[in-house]
């Protein structure tokens, strides 16, 4: 059986108030499966940071952004959550997503992103801190 939506991928970059030059590409704008199959998802990125995060996401047709599973740019082993993983190549700037036996509630518009650590942006300087906190009941 068919998906009944294509999965739709989408490059999203998160510069967090980055002053390094980054960039993040896809070339699969839509794929079609059949359900229980696995399916890749490719994102290549450039950064000159050396620490970094590439992160994917999920739109559901429903409009919320879902994480999905993030990686960081220092552990080498590939992330794995449930049947999401990670193929991270550093040395070539690419990270695919597999989600694997997939399910007609994976029809949603995916987002590869890519981040710097804002904690060192702070203590550098670079992001202006906050000067309140607002706490709801």
């Amino acid at each position: 059986m068919l998906l009944s939506s294509l999965l739709k991928v989408v490059v999203a970059s998160l510069c967090l108030g980055s002053i390094i030059a980054q960039k993040v590409t896809q070339d699969q704008p839509q794929v079609l499966v059949q359900e229980k199959e696995a399916v890749a998802l490719d994102c290549k990125y450039d950064t000159s940071d050396p620490q970094y995060s590439l992160s994917w996401y999920k739109q559901p047709s429903s409009g919320g952004m879902i994480l999905l599973i993030r990686q960081n740019s220092h552990n080498q082993q590939n992330v794995t959550e449930g049947r999401y993983s990670l193929n991270f190549q550093k040395a070539r700037k690419s990270i695919t997503l597999v989600i694997s036996a997939s399910q007609l509630e994976d029809s949603a518009v995916y987002f590869c992103a890519l981040s710097e650590p804002t904690v060192r942006r702070v203590e550098e300087g670079l992001v202006p801190k906050p000067r309140a906190l607002l706490h709801l009941p």
